[in-house]
């Protein structure tokens, strides 16, 4: 049981909303914090559900999306091991503003909002922590967005490849020759740009030997070339 809350511990000192916390706190952490799985597709809550409970990734992959009123389905985010996504639970109990959903096998721990909240009740030094830490977490967010706003669709399809490229990379990929499981339509939603400006520019990549695009999954072979194309 220990060695389990060790683990888990360190599992979370590498999500960057509990990095301001000390070994202690994240054991404290740790000792609500319980297993779940995922299968692929499986819907892990929905947007409207109640919020109660925030997840930390161990293994595998999720993306969150939302409904358009015309039926379609925009992602919004991708999340591997390390990340956390659900977690404004820990703050209330406001309903979900998207879908989260496995897109492969999914390991993962859970923490019920009420026990954090307990926890920060008791310690009111842990509440500071995080509270700091989600606020470098909304900087960079709005930093993201502000330059989304300025960047071409080239340079913002670019990005979100070398961002999927460097999860890969964190996940044990090598320098080339990265394989990425998402589809065009992915990409797009990711970028913020449509499917057929983003698939324009994935058709110069290939051209170019950079990318080779399969059926839901891409290659990335030369990674650096991303970089002549983000600014």
């Amino acid at each position: 049981m220990a060695a389990s809350t060790n683990d888990t511990a360190e599992l979370l000192a590498r999500v960057p909303v509990f990095e301001t916390l000390g070994h202690e706190d994240l054991e404290q952490v740790a000792r609500v914090a319980v297993p779940r799985g995922f299968e692929p597709g499986e819907v892990v809550f929905r947007e409207g559900d109640e919020s109660d409970t925030c997840y930390v990734v161990r293994s595998g992959h999720a993306r969150a999306v939302r409904a358009h009123p015309d039926g379609r389905t925009i992602t919004l985010a991708s999340f591997g091991p390390g990340d956390i996504f659900g977690e404004l639970a820990m703050f209330d109990a406001e309903r979900r503003s998207a879908t989260v959903e496995a897109t492969d096998r999914v390991e993962a721990i859970a923490v019920l909002g009420a026990d954090m909240r307990r926890l920060m009740h008791e310690h009111a030094d842990l509440s500071a922590k995080l509270v700091i830490a989600l606020g470098r977490r909304l900087r960079a967010a709005n930093e993201r967005l502000a330059s989304q706003s300025f960047q071409t669709v080239q340079s913002r399809v670019a990005t979100v490849l070398a961002q999927l490229v460097e999860q890969a990379q964190t996940e044990g990929a090598g320098d080339n020759d990265v394989l990425l499981t998402i589809t065009q339509a992915d990409i797009a939603q990711l970028a913020g740009s449509s499917r057929e400006s983003a698939s324009r520019f994935l058709a110069v990549l290939e051209r170019a030997g950079a990318v080779t695009q399969g059926r839901g999954k891409l290659t990335v072979h030369d990674p650096a070339v991303l970089e002549r194309y983000v600014y």
